[in-house]
């Protein structure tokens, strides 16, 4: 495969959180387990690309859950120095008026071919710096907004600076995963600036780093998007009037680190088609379009279904479209490879809960951060339609996993009422909840299960990849019609629909109409076929990878941003 993309034109990708490897536990979630695998298919790709994140030493954190489900955050150290390479180059940023020192370490993610992309990690725990600043970049989402917009400008500001201090002159796109990383426009602006033998900036310094960023935005949520107070913003930055004044950053009041990228950015995305319209509502006046998210299906495939894979397809890795080509796989092979993914799920469930479930009985996943608006317990509004449908339609086991935010006390409660329902179908559902999702027991999940439920208030998925990776193994999906499932199903093919797709006449979300339309798909629909037609249910597990497989992956997305958003000025 020839490198798409000359080393004189490097991309440099910012991200607050990079999930690369499970061991390396600088990512809470969706986001940075897709800039990982952005990463994954841009070395594939042989995409010359640059990866920046912060090195949280604390990590994320690891979740133990107590008898009645209550969440409790634990350290989540990791080795640092078994893991990455430790770069001499140091750099300064300038903080609240006082210089904090950054290092960085290496990690390189090798493409199936042998070309890499170096990830670095930015590190203030160094012995020149305060006690204080050398905790700055230790853990992931923690502190209060003081901290969190330290580590913002060391992202940015320290990012940018470190890619210049490690050689890396002729960065062609600036790529922002989500506004954490939009202070890094400062730092372009100043080297703008300073070119032109200036200490303040100037509109026509705007036009030039304009031209040089792209920016993704994520979700809908509100919380997704980070504001500072004015005040805190001069605290931290300085009295940066130029800078406030020309980039638009300031909004209703505040520092809106996602209207700096906006204002900042010749090509804005979403990522999903319905969340490119939602983002266009919310931001009018901006024209922002939508290349919709995938995953590295080399790294979400179980290895049962790669060497089935690697048998009938040699060429899977380096083509992801390739994967079309699973239909011509027998259906017994198919089953045979899910049932291997299946048993090494429930092994897992028996050593980590003590709870044997049977390989033969239809399994539901579930797996995703515990947050209000995920309905994480919607299948249990109505126990005795659930109880119903497992006695009489066909036995019916759930597995379910997904951390709570430490400052989201809702999102715990949520976890705890899953563990009440445990108790309460013991006698009919066998429903178990696995401690500490991360990127191992989210493959395992994703690859083990006979169902991929997901069910948010529509539009508040921006897109989900959850659903990805287990079409990537042949699992179908029930979703709601929201994010990236609105593109994937074809109802009856490549899996259900949850209710419908949401009119612009409606008021909400519609929680008793979701309901029904769950239990009506399971007792209607995806249980008898499961249990009575079993031939058809693997013809939909083979369309799950031939249709949406080969189609929601980085492969296609990284081929979208090199043609739409990297090279297209």
């Amino acid at each position: 495969m020839k490198q798409i993309i000359s080393k004189k034109q490097t991309i440099g990708y910012f991200s607050m959180e990079i999930g690369i490897d499970a061991k390396i536990n600088t990512y809470s979630g969706g986001l940075g387990v897709l800039a990982g695998d952005t990463i994954k298919s841009a070395a594939d790709l042989k995409v010359t690309m640059v990866a920046v994140t912060l090195l949280y030493r604390e990590g994320y954190f690891r979740q133990k859950l107590e008898e009645d489900g209550w969440q409790r955050e634990e350290s989540a150290r990791w080795p640092v120095n078994e893991l990455l390479q430790e770069e001499s180059k140091r750099v300064q940023v300038l903080l609240e008026g006082r210089t904090i020192h950054l290092g960085a370490w290496r990690y390189d993610v090798k493409g199936v071919d042998g070309f890499t992309v170096p990830v670095y990690f930015l590190d203030s725990d160094l012995p020149e710096n305060s006690e204080w600043d050398r905790k700055l970049t230790h853990t992931l989402y923690g502190g209060d907004e003081y901290y969190r917009l330290c580590q913002e400008l060391i992202l940015g500001v320290g990012g940018a600076r470190m890619l210049k201090a490690l050689g890396y002159k002729n960065i062609n796109s600036y790529h922002m995963n989500e506004g954490h990383s939009s202070l890094l426009i400062l730092e372009l602006l100043d080297e703008v600036a300073k070119k032109a033998g200036r200490e303040f900036i100037k509109e026509e310094d705007s036009t030039v780093v304009r031209e040089k960023c792209v920016f993704t935005t994520h979700t809908p949520v509100p919380a997704g998007h980070d504001k500072f107070s004015l005040d805190l913003a001069r605290k931290v930055i300085g009295t940066r009037e130029d800078f406030f004044a020309l980039t638009g950053v300031l909004y209703e009041g505040a520092l809106n680190m996602t209207y700096l990228a906006l204002n900042m950015s010749r090509y804005i995305n979403g990522v999903a088609q319905k969340h490119g319209e939602v983002s266009r509502l919310m931001f009018a006046g901006y024209t922002i379009d939508a290349i919709t998210n995938g995953v590295h299906a080399a790294t979400w495939v179980s290895r049962p279904f790669k060497d089935l894979f690697d048998q009938y397809i040699p060429f899977w890795r380096q083509d992801n479209f390739s994967l079309r080509y699973v239909l011509n796989i027998s259906k017994e092979e198919i089953w045979n490879a899910h049932m291997q993914s299946k048993k090494q799920l429930l092994d897992l469930v028996l050593r980590e809960t003590g709870v044997e479930m049977d390989e033969n009985v239809f399994t539901i996943g579930f797996a995703r951060r515990a947050t209000t608006y995920k309905r994480i317990d919607l299948i249990f509004q109505d126990m005795e339609r659930l109880k119903r449908i497992s006695n009489e339609t066909g036995k019916i086991q759930l597995i379910y996993s997904g951390k709570a935010h430490p400052r989201d006390n809702e999102g715990k409660e949520l976890i705890k009422r899953v563990f009440q329902a445990q108790r309460a179908l013991m006698k009919d559902v066998t429903v178990v909840y696995l401690e500490d999702y991360n990127m191992t027991l989210g493959a395992m999940l994703c690859s083990g299960v006979d169902l991929w439920l997901n069910n948010p208030e529509p539009p508040m998925e921006a897109s989900g990849t959850s659903g990805m990776k287990a079409s990537l193994n042949g699992i179908p999906n029930l979703s709601v019609l929201d994010g990236w499932w609105i593109e994937g199903h074809i109802e009856g093919l490549t899996g259900w629909s949850i209710g419908k797709l949401p009119q612009e006449k409606d008021k909400g979300p519609n929680h008793s109409q979701d309901v029904a339309s769950l239990y009506d798909k399971l007792e209607n629909a995806i249980v008898p076929l499961f249990y009575k037609d079993r031939e058809r249910f693997i013809d939909i597990m083979k369309y799950s990878i031939a249709i949406n497989g080969s189609f929601f992956n980085t492969h296609r997305m990284v081929l979208e941003y090199v043609l739409n958003a990297y090279f297209n000025h």
